[in-house]
Formats: C-alpha cells, sequence, structure tokens
C-alpha cells in the first residue's frame, strides 16, 4: 500500500512558511469509499509515516494532520513526534467526555491541538482550555461571527490560522484582524507592478538565468557575473556539493563542475543560483515550491521518455514562479531569456507536454487526487510512479533549500 501525500503551506504574518498541512489520499482510488475516514487516517498516515517519513515531506516544518474520532479516541497520534506535529482535530469529529479525555491525554504528553474549520458552535467550549490553534475557512464563517469571538479566542493563548486566503488582500485584512497564521496560495500569484524598476542585484541574476539557458554555455560569461559576488560562487559550490546531488567527488570550481558532472547538470544549478537570489526577498516558500516543481517537471520528463530540449523540464518548473518573484508579466519575462519555444510556451499557459507536467505538480501541491489520476494516465504514468518522483522532489528541494538558509 501506499499514499499519496500532498503538503499545503501555512506562513506567519510576514509571509515566511510555519507549517505544511498534510494531506493524505489512498494512490489507487483517490479516496476511501469503503471503510471511514479513521481507518483512512489510520492506514495511510502509518503507511507514510513507515515508508517516507514525515520529514522527507515536509524538511524541518510543522506538519498538521487532520484526526478524526476514533484516531483520536485510540491515542494514534502518539506514535508521532509531538515536536514536529500539530494533531487537527476535524470538525467532524463527536465531541463526548471520551473524546475530551483523549485530547487532554495527547495534550499531556506534549502535543499541540487545533481545531480545523471552527464554526464557533458551543459543543466546542469544553475543548478550547487544550488547544493551541484554532482555523477559520474564511468563505464559510462571516466577519461578524470571527470579531465576536476572537477575543475570547486571544484570552486563552490561542494562535488563529486563517485557511482560504488566495489574495494579498485577503491576507493584509486577516493579518490586520489579529490573526497569527494563514494558509492558501495567495503568496504564489503575481503582483504585477508596471514600471517597476529592477535592482542590479535582479539585473545580475537575470544575466545569470540567460546564460543558463543559452544555446552554448559561456564559462567566462558565468565567472564574469559571479566575480561581481564572491558569496554567488561559494552558494553554487555547495548546492553541487550538497550530498543529495554529489555524493563522488567534492567539486572545487566551476571548470571542475563541467568536468565531472557535464554541461547540462551545471545549467541546472547555475539556473537555482539565480532564482534562490532573485527570491532572497520573498517568502522562502516560493523558492521551495520552484525547486519541487524543477526537479518534478524534468523527473516526469525523465519517465515518459519525451522528446524536448534538454533541461526543458527542469527550467519550465523552476521558471514557473518567475512573475511572481519578479512582479512582472511572464511573457514579458520570457521575452528577455533564450529558452526553448516548448518552455516559453508552457511558462505561458500553451498547451504542451511541458506544461501538463506544471499542470500535475501544481494538482499535487494542492491535493488535486481527480486531475492527478487524470494527468498521470495521458502521460501513461502510473500512480505509485508518480507518488515516489514527487516525494523524492520534495527530499531533493529541501536539502537545497537547507543551503541557502545557511
Amino acid at each position: 500500500m501506499f499514499a499519496y501525500v500532498a503538503r499545503q503551506p501555512i506562513v506567519d504574518t510576514k509571509q515566511q512558511l510555519y507549517a505544511y498541512e498534510l494531506l493524505f489520499r489512498d494512490g489507487e482510488k483517490n479516496c476511501f469509499p469503503d471503510i471511514s475516514p479513521d481507518e483512512a487516517t489510520s492506514r495511510i498516515l502509518a503507511a507514510s509515516h513507515l515508508n517516507i517519513g514525515l520529514e522527507a515531506v515536509t524538511g524541518d516544518a510543522l506538519a498538521f494532520i487532520n484526526f478524526h474520532t476514533d484516531t483520536l479516541l485510540h491515542r494514534f497520534p502518539t506514535s508521532l513526534n509531538p515536536a514536529s506535529v500539530v494533531i487537527e482535530i476535524t470538525e467532524t469529529v463527536d465531541v463526548s467526555d471520551e473524546l475530551i479525555e483523549a485530547c487532554q491525554h495527547i495534550k499531556a504528553n506534549g502535543y499541540r491541538l487545533a481545531l480545523d474549520d471552527y464554526d464557533l458552535e458551543d459543543k466546542w467550549q469544553a475543548l478550547l482550555p487544550i488547544i493551541s490553534i484554532v482555523k477559520f475557512d474564511i468563505t464559510t464563517v462571516t466577519d461578524e461571527q470571527i470579531r465576536h469571538t476572537l477575543p475570547q479566542l486571544k484570552a486563552h493563548n490561542i494562535a488563529l490560522v486563517a485557511e482560504r486566503i488566495e489574495t494579498q488582500e485577503q491576507f493584509d485584512y486577516y493579518r490586520d484582524l489579529g490573526f497569527d497564521y494563514f494558509q492558501g496560495y495567495f503568496f504564489a500569484k503575481p503582483q504585477v507592478i508596471k514600471h517597476r524598476k529592477m535592482s542590479s542585484s535582479a539585473t545580475n541574476m537575470l544575466s545569470l538565468l540567460k546564460e543558463s539557458a543559452a544555446a552554448e554555455l559561456s564559462l567566462a560569461n558565468i565567472n564574469a557575473i559571479l566575480e561581481r559576488d564572491v558569496s554567488l560562487s561559494y552558494l553554487l559550490l555547495r548546492f553541487i556539493n550538497n550530498p543529495n546531488v554529489n555524493k563522488r567527488n567534492e567539486i572545487t570550481s566551476l571548470k571542475h563542475a563541467m568536468t565531472f558532472m557535464g554541461e547540462q547538470e551545471v545549467r541546472k544549478f547555475i539556473a537555482l543560483l539565480a532564482l534562490a537570489n532573485l527570491s532572497d526577498d520573498k517568502p522562502m516558500e516560493l523558492l521551495s515550491m520552484s525547486l519541487v516543481r524543477a526537479r518534478f517537471c524534468d523527473q516526469i520528463l525523465l519517465a515518459v521518455k519525451q522528446s524536448t530540449p534538454q533541461n526543458s523540464g527542469f527550467l519550465t518548473g523552476m521558471l514557473s514562479l518567475l512573475d511572481t518573484l519578479m512582479q512582472q508579466h511572464m511573457r514579458e519575462l520570457v521575452d528577455k531569456l533564450p529558452l526553448p519555444a516548448e518552455v516559453s510556451a508552457a511558462l505561458c499557459g500553451e498547451n504542451n507536454v511541458l506544461r501538463q507536467c506544471l499542470m500535475l505538480v501544481t494538482a499535487f501541491e494542492r491535493g488535486q487526487w481527480k486531475t492527478v489520476r487524470t494527468l498521470g494516465t495521458e502521460l501513461g504514468l502510473g500512480q505509485k510512479q508518480l507518488h515516489d518522483i514527487y516525494v523524492k522532489s520534495l527530499t531533493w528541494a529541501n536539502a537545497l533549500q537547507n543551503e541557502v538558509s545557511k
């Protein structure tokens, strides 16, 4: 048995990553039509925890995981590390004396408890004293209801999460209202600023991206860009020498890397270096998503043995959030880069196999399992194979992002 797992970011008031909510589904049928949600959670979480480890999916971030009535009554969460998880009590649980006792026991063992999709019903009052986090789905509760209940929750020192935040305006509003964390993909949507002047650092990074995509790789041109900032060469070598990437030889220079890794691999890391620096003042999750997408699209193309220009999958994934990072229209940015025609087309929304790869990884991000299944079938890839590629992409991205954070 294996499981699909998707991670959805939860960010703080500065739009930096706080945690991921993990969504589990059966990999064969995308649902469990014949068993209860409790059994589904138990089976899937056990399989994922034993086979891949939560840290492979979340890196060093907290994991929010949904639990239903029976899994709480049987103290199932206590099989997990309390330092790395938040136990989400779903809105469908039956609140009883037994459930309250079980939650108190879980809390006493060092776990943080969260109420999911809080609907302000009286039945939750008995649980509030042991709750650390309350999550509001902003599409199902009114502004008046939220304003009325906020003082009570704050009095219990309960942190607040606003779910379904899809625009910058919503983020600003709920942040000002007093919310602590925010779940949604608003930060990944481009906020285009007209006539925005590009900084000299951003100009350098765009030049580096151009070199990584050029028909002929020029070490002289790349070195000239790297020499403008000594930290760039240092970071590039850290990327290349990461054990998840290179376990054989310690690389000491760009020329050395060309010899041992080959031109195509070096191109990837130059593009990665540029993107890491472009995302310097942006939410780190944008870089994380870009890394996962790059690796995923690259590996999907290898799996389907599609005839496309080298590195086209990697570039498509890596640059898929460039408009958000640069706050410019994607078409304008693409026109500045010597990208293969297929990559440019995919980034601008035209349908081709690269666009399918991008749609597939986006479906994984959002836990859209039916879309994952449909696109996987179109590409001729099995569900287990897709899952393996996605989880390995997460692990690869986590390792490289740690280099940026050092």
